[in-house]
C-alpha cells in the first residue's frame, strides 16, 4: 500500500511543507523570511515569521498535492533539529497538533539526513561521499554500518554562515539568499586575491578568512603592510567575491577528495543550500573527472531547505518500522545540536 507522508522543515529563515507518495514529489512549496541588506534573520523574528505563514503553506502544500484532508496523509515529519531553536519549535508544535487531531504518526527528522536522501531520491546516487554545505553545517559524510559518518567538519563556523557574513560586510540584498548575489558579483571577479587557506587533516576553518577579508573591506593599512603592500588601489566587490569563493571551494574540494580516496567511492553527492552553486559544482566535476567519479548535484528545488526532503527522510524511517507507530510526543523535542551521526540509519542494509 502506498505510504504518503507530509513533511515540515523551518530549521532556519525557510519554511517548506512538502508531500511525497512513494518517492513521488507531489507538493513542495517554500517561504522564505528576507532580512534587509547588512543584516541576519534572529531567531524570535524567524519564528514569528514562521508562525504567519505555516498555515497557508499547508493548504497550498495539500492543493497543490490534490490531497483534500489530512486525513489522507499516513505520516507526519518536521525536522527535529539542528536548527534555530525558536524556528524549530514553532514548527514542531505545529505537528504535534495535526498529527494528535488526525491520529496520525508522527516522525522527527535529522535535517542534515533529510538533505542526504531527498539527494539521494533525486539523483539516484548509490553509496556516496557526501559533501554537506550550508548555513548552520559543513561536514564530509559517508556512510557505513546504519549510520551516516562524518569523515570531517568545519571547526568553527558553516562555509553558508561564512558567505551571509561576508554578503552583510558588502551590504548585499538577501533576495533570493545572499549566496546566490554573491556567485553572481564572482563570475564578474577579474582579479584573485590570496586568502588565507586552512585545511587541518579532514577539517577546515572559514572564521579566519572572514576576519581577514574583513580587514580587506575595511581598508586595514596595516593588513596590506603585512602582505607587503602589494595592493595600494582597492578591490572590486567582484574581484572579494570571486576570491573567496575560489578559497572556499578548493577547500571544500581538497577534503571531499581526501574522503573519496578513504571509502573508494565513485560518487559525490553535494547537499545543502550552498551545494546550489554552479562553481561549486564545477570545481567538485573537475576534480572527480581526474578520479574517473562522478559528481550528483541537485537545482534549487531541493538543495535549499525544503519539507520534501523531511518527509522523504520522515518515509524511509516509517517505512522501516514494522510497527508502524512513529515516535512518542515525548521523543518529538527539538534539538538545536543533533549530530548526523547520532542517527541509526535503519532503512539501509548496504
Amino acid at each position: 500500500m502506498a505510504i504518503t507522508a507530509i513533511g515540515f522543515e523551518g530549521s532556519a529563515n525557510k519554511i517548506g511543507i512538502g508531500i511525497i507518495r512513494d518517492g513521488e514529489v507531489l507538493s513542495n512549496p517554500r517561504h522564505t523570511y528576507i532580512t534587509p541588506p547588512g543584516e541576519g534573520f534572529r531567531p524570535n523574528l524567524t519564528a514569528k515569521h514562521h508562525q504567519s505563514v505555516i498555515l497557508d503553506l499547508l493548504e497550498k502544500a495539500l492543493k497543490e498535492a490534490n490531497i483534500k484532508s489530512l486525513a489522507d496523509i499516513d505520516v507526519f515529519c518536521f525536522t527535529k533539529g539542528p536548527g534555530m531553536g525558536a524556528p524549530l519549535i514553532v514548527v514542531a508544535t505545529v505537528v504535534r497538533t495535526l498529527a494528535q487531531l488526525y491520529n496520525k504518526p508522527i516522525i522527527g527528522v535529522n535535517h542534515c539526513i533529510g538533505h542526504i536522501e531527498m539527494g539521494r531520491l533525486i539523483t539516484g546516487a548509490k553509496n556516496p561521499v557526501v559533501l554537506y554545505v550550508s548555513g548552520g553545517n559543513t561536514q564530509i559524510i559517508a556512510y557505513s554500518e546504519h549510520r551516516y559518518r562524518i569523515f570531517g567538519e568545519t571547526i568553527d563556523i558553516a562555509v553558508g554562515n561564512c558567505l551571509d557574513r561576508f554578503a552583510r560586510l558588502l551590504k548585499l540584498s538577501n533576495d533570493p539568499s545572499p549566496g546566490y548575489n554573491i556567485e553572481q558579483l564572482a563570475k564578474k571577479g577579474q582579479n584573485y586575491i590570496q586568502l588565507p587557506y586552512t585545511v587541518k587533516g579532514m577539517d577546515v576553518s572559514f572564521s579566519g578568512i572572514l576576519s581577514h577579508i574583513k580587514t580587506i573591506i575595511v581598508g586595514n593599512k596595516q593588513a596590506r603592510k603585512n602582505q607587503n603592500e602589494i595592493k595600494q588601489h582597492s578591490y572590486t566587490n567582484e574581484d572579494l567575491c570571486f576570491s573567496l569563493q575560489e578559497t572556499l571551494f578548493a577547500m571544500l574540494v581538497e577534503i571531499t577528495e581526501r574522503a573519496l580516496a578513504h571509502v573508494g567511492s565513485n560518487q559525490v553527492l553535494i547537499v545543502g543550500g550552498v551545494g546550489c552553486n554552479v562553481r561549486l559544482q564545477e570545481m567538485m566535476g573537475a576534480m572527480c573527472k581526474e578520479r574517473q567519479a562522478t559528481v550528483c548535484a541537485i537545482d534549487e528545488r531541493y538543495c535549499i531547505d525544503n519539507g520534501a526532503m523531511i518527509a522523504q527522510a520522515g518515509y524511509e524511517m516509517y517505512n522501516a518500522d514494522k510497527t508502524r507507530k512513529g515516535m512518542t510526543l515525548d521523543e518529538t523535542n527539538c534539538s538545536q545540536r543533533y549530530r548526523t551521526d547520532a542517527v541509526y540509519v535503519s532503512w539501509r542494509d548496504d
